[in-house]
């Protein structure tokens, strides 16, 4: 793909989709202003259901598949929030690929994409965030499960109780049709024993870890990494990191201890 193929959305921001989250969550509903990272349920890309691909993913757009039968795996991202957006104005999204490499791995060749998301409104820039996606081919049986470990005690912590129905909501608040998040058998398919959660899920609740704390995004460069799978119903949680929720630091566990996302914060350079 060329690196200049770009995707342009605009819309009105409308209160529903955030009133939507926040109960989907267990948020306050804000009220004239888009707590940060809440962005990723407005200005989707809503394809033509004929363009979806047998995993649900689009097989065009920006990005498109380096290959098709390509399994796609998000890995992180960052998020700089300059301003805070508001309800009752137009906002615009602009998404391109920053760079696009292949690497061999252990299983195979694997593409990694950068996709830029530049989303202004009133002709201001008030989000910047950079998504890692990598693409591999498919693998044989059941993917192996990381050692489990327990659940540390820190100055802060948020649960969230994860079942189907949080799965199937959260994929159609952000349209996304991934099929490993709502499709017993075809997560089978791709070698997972249950549903998985969602990476931008963990990074959101990241996220609302510090702001119901007290530390605000704005003005900084929220960075999280996906580190495992989260794999089946259950209790997802979010504890501060061992530097402590003042950096930004915050880490996600799943029901038996195993840290499956991490995150970190940054003054914006």
């Amino acid at each position: 793909m060329s690196r200049m193929e770009q995707e342009r959305i605009t819309e009105l921001l409308t209160p529903q989709p955030a009133i939507a989250l926040a109960n989907l969550i267990g948020a306050e509903i804000p009220d004239h202003t888009l707590p940060p990272l809440w962005n990723w349920v407005y200005l989707l890309a809503r394809r033509p259901h004929n363009d979806l691909g047998p995993d649900g993913h689009p097989t065009s757009g920006v990005p498109a598949p380096p290959a098709s039968g390509q399994r796609r795996m998000f890995a992180g991202g960052r998020v700089t929030t300059y301003g805070n957006l508001c309800f009752g104005e137009e906002a615009t999204r602009l998404t391109q690929v920053l760079r696009t490499t292949t690497k061999q791995g252990k299983t195979g060749p694997l593409t990694f994409v950068t996709v830029r998301n530049e989303v202004t409104q009133k002709g201001e820039v008030r989000i910047i965030e950079d998504n890692d996606i990598v693409y591999r081919g498919q693998l044989s049986g059941t993917q192996p499960e990381p050692m489990p470990g327990e659940i540390p005690e820190r100055e802060a912590r948020l649960d969230l109780k994860v079942d189907e129905a949080l799965l199937f909501r959260f994929s159609a608040l952000t349209y996304n049709a991934h099929r490993i998040h709502y499709d017993h058998h075809y997560a089978g398919h791709e070698g997972y024993d249950g549903l998985v959660v969602h990476g931008p899920l963990q990074a959101l609740m990241m996220g609302e870890l510090l702001r119901r704390s007290g530390i605000g995004l704005t003005g900084k460069t929220f960075a999280y990494r996906l580190l495992a799978p989260m794999v089946g119903v259950q209790t997802l949680s979010v504890v501060a990191s061992e530097e402590g929720l003042a950096s930004g630091g915050a880490n996600v566990l799943n029901c038996k201890g195993v840290q499956t996302a991490t995150s970190s914060l940054a003054p914006i350079s």
